[in-house]
């Protein structure tokens, strides 16, 4: 992995990571509990990677992650992502993720219609699951059936999908988990 660098940034929500190419960014880390676990996960995800200054371009990137982990408003629909290695379809469903304005959130099953394939909401799932480019590509504006907010992909470190969209304003459903814990569906029964 010629070429390969990365550095450690500070977030509103901790140190998280980047690793680049010359081609673009190649993957975001959120933070982890303690950066020593951060920076674990970009050594096992990006083993050739050297910490190093970051270039112009991902420093842009860097300050669009700040701001939007803060609250504020940033544009990262201009930062360069290397997509070797990404199959087209996920390509095709980042772009679609990069398209959800902050603030809103949409379901797999939205994804994939926009992307005329709505028998694939699995597939779309999938890809989100695997984002290497959180915040960029924000997998956490993309929920299942319902606005459930619970999952995030292995790059969300220790924050969740509900505390991105609470940054940024969103108001997903509650937990699925919780709901059926705290308020289990009732079986009808018939009135005699």
């Amino acid at each position: 992995m010629t070429g390969l660098g990365y550095t450690i940034f500070d977030t509103a929500i901790g140190r998280c990571g980047i690793a680049w190419r010359p081609s673009g960014v190649v993957g975001v880390q959120l933070a982890e509990a303690r950066e020593i676990e951060t920076r674990r996960r970009l050594y096992q995800l990006y083993p050739g990677a050297r910490e190093l200054d970051p270039p112009a371009d991902v420093e842009a990137a860097i300050a669009g992650i700040a701001a939007l982990l803060r609250g504020g408003a940033a544009d990262l629909s201009g930062v360069t992502l290397d997509m070797a290695g990404i199959p087209y379809f996920s390509q095709r469903v980042y772009a679609a993720a990069r398209a959800i304005p902050r603030g809103q959130t949409c379901t797999y099953a939205e994804v994939a219609a926009t992307l005329r394939v709505p028998s694939a909401v699995r597939s779309v799932a999938q890809a989100i699951a695997r984002n290497p480019f959180m915040i960029i590509v924000p997998c956490h504006r993309v929920l299942e059936a319902g606005r459930y907010a619970d999952e995030i992909s292995p790059h969300g470190g220790a924050i969740s999908k509900r505390r991105l969209l609470s940054i940024e304003g969103a108001r997903p459903t509650v937990s699925k988990t919780l709901f059926d814990v705290l308020l289990p569906v009732a079986t009808p029964r018939a009135h005699t």
